[in-house]
């Protein structure tokens, strides 16, 4: 571009950005329906929490299907609408053993003649001390009846939530207690890779337009299948770690953090804590520094609030705005150009300069749009660079001062009904078609996601015919 074109270079905000699959995870449900989501009031959507986006609903599957066909969807819907009426996602896992839990899998189903193990039950409070006088009852997760069943209700929760633009990730959580993908804290019991696979694929096949998240302890199940692994890939499965903290290691020098480096280029990572509250207790928590540090080397998409959300803000509120300044993807503009005027037959120019300062890629495509607009606010003209997909603004892995910087480079051809005239010049990030999808640490914002960078001026010209 020419000495003549006016260049700007936009001072970056300050400010935590809500942007689509990235976020703080605030548990709603943690496996019961009293944690952590019971004293919220109806109206309370924890709209005084930076950065939170997405609103988790883990429950074991007995209280969705109390009877066989008989579904109770209510109780993901109604706390699901309240985040959703605020531009706000869910996420969703379904557990089948529940270590305090008699029956987690439906009780029918064992009456059915699903094979499975009674073992002492566990308390809350400590997780290590068996209440002999209670049993719970886990399923054998490789069982014909109980995986016929299970596909059941799973094929009736894909019916309802498969490919919702409101959910951002369902956890692959029917094997292993708590759906976390290992029997340690239950039976003891070790199962093959066959089973492993039936459950992922059962989710697959029907959440295949949801993003599924597989926890970390179901691939080290059995030893750390590299087969099992690659399948996940392959199916385009995300990764989480549901034990961040709950030992000093973190999860450094682990299988977990070892999968994390094969994972987060090209799928999601999730990091959840433990319960802040139990991890305070015993020491492991520190002052929380340790989970800053996972969501920096994970590269974390997503990070879960695992305690009463208040509290923890309270306590937290420095690691909170910590793991803002990494947590997902932000795509810095640092320059723009372009002609101060053009005419109406010469193609508009446009140039920019991008980097994503956060940990994590954007793993959805998202294109670069210049929208003109009058005085009046009316759009006048919307050019989208498909060129330019945002997929390929990836975070600095090095840890370099300065990120990396991508540059664009776009020439648009002017729609004919555009008049003469002066207009406002505005950039976003969304969709092929110029929708407005990904907020920019950018002032003069026009309240659907553009920013206003400054003018152009359109001149008449003389079309031929």
């Amino acid at each position: 571009m020419d000495e003549k074109s006016v260049t700007v270079k936009p001072v970056e905000t300050s400010e935590v950005l809500n942007n689509p699959d990235m976020g703080w995870v605030f548990f709603y449900y943690s496996n019961n329906l009293e944690n952590y989501g019971s004293r919220l009031e109806p109206a309370d959507t924890l709209d005084d929490f930076p950065g939170l986006t997405t609103v988790y609903l883990r429950l074991p599957w007995a209280y969705l299907e109390p009877e066989e066909g008989k579904f109770n969807w209510a109780i993901l819907d109604t706390p699901a609408q309240r985040w959703i009426n605020k531009g706000k996602r869910i996420a969703l896992r379904f557990t089948t053993s529940e270590n305090w839990l008699r029956y987690a899998t439906p009780e029918w189903v064992r009456n059915a003649g699903a094979k499975g193990v009674e073992y002492p039950m566990r308390t809350h409070a400590n997780p290590d001390k068996l209440m002999n006088d209670l049993i719970c009852w886990e399923p054998d997760f490789g069982d014909p009846v109980f995986l016929g069943k299970l596909e059941n209700f799973l094929a009736a929760a894909g019916a309802r939530y498969n490919g919702d633009t409101n959910i951002n990730f369902i956890d692959v959580g029917t094997f292993g207690v708590y759906g976390e993908g290992h029997t340690s804290s239950s039976t003891h019991i070790p199962y093959p890779y066959n089973v492993l696979q039936r459950h992922i694929d059962l989710h697959h096949r029907y959440f295949h337009k949801t993003q599924l998240i597989i926890p970390d302890s179901f691939l080290v199940q059995d030893h750390s299948n590299p087969k099992l692994i690659q399948h996940c890939m392959k199916l385009g499965l995300g990764l989480r770690d549901d034990s961040v903290l709950v030992s000093k290691d973190v999860v450094y020098g682990s299988p977990t953090g070892v999968m994390m480096q094969m994972f987060w280029p090209i799928q999601p990572t999730v990091l959840e804590a433990g319960h802040y509250g139990t991890l305070r207790g015993w020491g492991t928590w520190g002052d929380g520094s340790g989970f800053v540090k996972a969501v920096k080397d994970c590269h974390a998409s997503y990070a879960s609030i695992h305690w009463w959300p208040r509290e923890f803000l309270e306590e937290m509120r420095p690691i909170v705005e910590q793991i803002n300044q990494h947590l997902g993807y932000r795509f810095v503009l640092r320059e723009a150009s372009w002609l101060p005027e053009t005419d109406k037959k010469d193609q508009l120019e446009f140039r920019a300069l991008w980097s994503n300062t956060h940990a994590a890629p954007i793993y959805q495509d998202a294109y670069p749009c210049v929208t003109l607009k009058d005085d009046h606010g009316g759009i006048v003209g919307v050019f989208v660079d498909e060129n330019f997909n945002f997929r390929g603004v990836v975070p600095d892995v090095l840890g370099c001062t300065s990120p990396p910087r991508y540059q664009q480079v776009s020439s648009f051809i002017q729609t004919p009904q555009l008049k003469p005239g002066t207009y406002g010049l505005f950039i976003s990030v969304g969709s092929r078609i110029g929708t407005p999808e990904i907020a920019l640490p950018l002032s003069d914002n026009d309240g659907q996601r553009r920013y206003r960078l400054g003018n152009i001026r359109v001149l008449c010209a003389k079309i031929l015919k």
